[in-house]
């Protein structure tokens, strides 16, 4: 069955307003993952149980988030993106009250899980909310909107944990960083009235096992890698992992047979795409977790408070920002491919110099040359960051690159859960003077793993 639906354009005035909304939802979603990392320390010593909580305060939001992020969008194909998007919007608030109220983390853990899948069912509408609003040159100008605004919220989101934590309004400590999304999200509800419905011309196939089975195969990799020691699982925890690989190997097999499947089978006939996978899993990996690792060594470590330790991203995230304007707008139209290595190289030289400061840090003493090395970590990922997706995008057929922007998003999410569990592991296992130097150089591994990757994946596409 097809159904076909054509949007009307809707009247100038609205289509600002409409904008407006979809940009506040996204950055919403991205400024609850940056503050509840800052805050996550604060968290557990108010709630208590084990501290390996404090990871699943941020992976039980990215690991839903990265499972539902192409259903999601294909509900928005089949439903209506504006009803997603305003449904996704609806439970992401109910859920931020809920996780602002928990009395124990077990129910805060769930209401995290329950803010991903709304996350996922927001994300996914907003390109195609966009393209049916504008036309023409507004159309590059309202997605080029996009990139200032992730991060402006980037640079926000540690700050702004940091700040509503240790500001204790109304004696909410860090209740606060939840409740500031309900009045936000009651902006975007409102400014939401604005947007058009609209949907896929063509109604595309809902593939529910295969959530189930991703969903599956990902969470059973994912739980026996947090709270514990990596160098010594125990048989239960490898029976995990190879139960998570096998659920996953039958996802894919299941995806290689299906008459509709989940993904679409033509984004792996070009060579270079299953290593930019590869290669956003990795990255992403490191940048998630080695920002729960700072966060965790300055506020367990140096006693710094969650205050400090949400200033001391700051040159993090600025240079991330700058970095990223800098690269998208001029350094990948001139250069190419050829910028990725020159923002892994920048990254590989800020993670060596946080071994540095570590090691040349007292135990107890904040690491005074911590913050310049963060903002070498920033500007690396900054100039890596507009290169690679313009690289992993550009030989895609049209009808692909919806679907392929999907499963980037998609295993970029997964890549920040298996990085949170895995460096956050290596600090929690560690908790010694050299735990946050080991976990950087786990960090300096996987980077190694993302650089030949986009290797292969820049030499795949010959570009």
């Amino acid at each position: 069955m097809t159904t076909e639906h054509v949007a009307v354009a809707p009247p100038h005035r609205t289509r600002w307003p409409g904008l407006a909304a979809l940009l506040l939802g996204e950055a919403m979603n991205l400024l609850d993952a940056t503050v509840v990392q800052v805050a996550a320390p604060a968290v557990h010593a108010d709630l208590g149980g084990p501290v390996s909580d404090v990871q699943w305060f941020g992976a039980a939001y990215t690991l839903p988030f990265a499972v539902l992020l192409i259903t999601g969008g294909r509900l928005g194909d089949i439903a209506g993106r504006r009803r997603m998007f305003v449904l996704g919007v609806t439970v992401f608030t109910a859920a931020s009250l809920a996780c602002a109220l928990a009395p124990s983390p077990g129910p805060l853990i769930a209401f995290r899980a329950m803010q991903g899948a709304a996350a996922a069912l927001i994300i996914p509408q907003t390109i195609g909310l966009i393209k049916a609003m504008f036309s023409g040159e507004e159309t590059a100008k309202a997605l080029g909107s996009i990139g200032p605004v992730m991060g402006l919220a980037a640079v926000c989101g540690p700050v702004v944990g940091g700040v509503l934590t240790h500001a204790d309004l109304f004696g909410s400590s860090w209740r606060s960083v939840f409740l500031v999304n309900v009045p936000v999200a009651a902006v975007v509800l409102a400014l939401a009235r604005n947007l058009p419905e609209n949907r896929a011309p063509r109604r595309p196939s809902l593939d529910w096992p295969g959530t189930a089975l991703a969903a599956l195969g990902s969470g059973l990799l994912v739980y026996p890698l947090i709270g514990g020691d990596l160098s010594r699982l125990s048989p239960r925890d490898g029976l995990f992992l190879a139960a998570g690989l096998l659920v996953l190997a039958v996802f894919a097999r299941r995806q290689a047979r299906a008459a509709r499947p989940l993904l679409e089978r033509s984004l792996f006939t070009h060579r270079g795409f299953p290593a930019a996978l590869l290669t956003s899993t990795a990255f992403f990996a490191v940048t998630s977790g080695l920002t729960v690792v700072v966060v965790l060594q300055l506020q367990l470590g140096a006693h710094t408070g969650v205050l400090g330790a949400g200033l001391s991203l700051l040159p993090w995230s600025a240079g991330l920002a700058l970095a990223s304007w800098w690269s998208g707008s001029r350094l990948v139209r001139r250069h190419g491919r050829r910028v990725m290595p020159y923002g892994l190289g920048t990254l590989l030289a800020g993670l060596l110099a946080a071994v540095a400061a570590y090691r040349t840090t007292a135990p107890g003493h904040y690491p005074v040359a911590l913050p310049p090395a963060l903002a070498l970590i920033g500007l690396g990922a900054g100039l890596f960051t507009p290169a690679f997706f313009t690289l992993a995008l550009l030989p895609l057929r049209p009808q692909e690159v919806g679907s392929a922007a999907g499963l980037l998003n998609a295993v970029q999410q997964l890549g920040a859960t298996l990085g949170v569990a895995v460096l956050g592991s290596v600090y929690l296992a560690g908790r010694g003077p050299g735990a946050p130097q080991d976990a950087c150089w786990v960090a300096v591994g996987l980077l190694g793993v993302a650089w030949v990757a986009s290797a292969r994946a820049g030499a795949g596409e010959g570009t």
